[in-house]
């Protein structure tokens, strides 16, 4: 598919789609199969020295995802914002563990697999939260995790109940809510991110 193709274009869609979603329509259960083909996402994509060290835990009913809630921290920026309210509260959580018996540096795999499963989430109309925020020892005994299982990454998972967007970053790069609830997420420029380093002669053709 050339560049500018209709593929390269949903991809971007996706992305764009994808943000940091925290409150849900907590009655809307996620299926656990829905929850299962998400981690099998995850565990297609790539792993450091292919060692698949990650293990993923559902947490898919209201009495688990109560235990879940309580060990969580929301939205550092919004100082004033607890969390989301019951009602609006994710009906479903992926933990993402690593497995201490396999390796102990875990690398970006966590990372890669968060990111692939939120996406596949976007794709089936759901939404999440990456959260890294956690009182992992608190969830490590909530949940009765095996002590060999390292707690990294939360992702929270459920139908979005608020409009998050994307605005041009103007040196505050916080996001914020307005009046209406609508949550505005800053991205900075791609003049900003890139960096541009002066030409170095080429010398591949240099006599020596």
């Amino acid at each position: 598919m050339p560049v500018g193709g209709i593929k390269e274009q949903m991809l971007e869609d996706l992305i764009r789609k994808n943000r940091s979603y925290r409150r849900f329509h907590q009655g809307d259960p996620v299926p656990r199969e829905a929850l299962e083909d998400l981690i099998n996402l995850a565990r297609l994509g790539a792993s450091a020295s292919n060692l698949q060290p990650l293990r993923f835990l559902i947490a898919g009913t209201p009495g688990t995802c109560a235990q879940v809630f309580p060990t969580l921290k929301w939205a550092g920026y919004l100082t004033d914002w607890p969390g989301p309210e019951e009602g609006q509260r994710p009906p479903a959580y992926i933990v993402i563990l690593g497995d201490t018996t396999v390796t102990e540096n875990f690398h970006c795999d966590h990372g890669i697999a968060a990111q692939s499963i939120l996406l596949g989430a976007v794709e089936k109309g759901l939404g999440g939260c990456i959260i890294g925020s956690i009182n992992k020892p608190a969830l490590t005994s909530a949940l009765s995790i095996p002590a060999h299982l390292e707690v990294l990454l939360v992702l929270a998972l459920g139908r979005p109940a608020e409009t998050v967007v994307i605005e041009q970053a103007e040196g505050d790069i916080r996001y914020w809510r307005d009046k209406r609830g609508v949550h505005h997420v800053p991205k900075r420029s791609m003049e900003e991110i890139i960096l541009n380093l002066p030409d170095k002669p080429d010398t591949t053709d240099a006599k020596v």
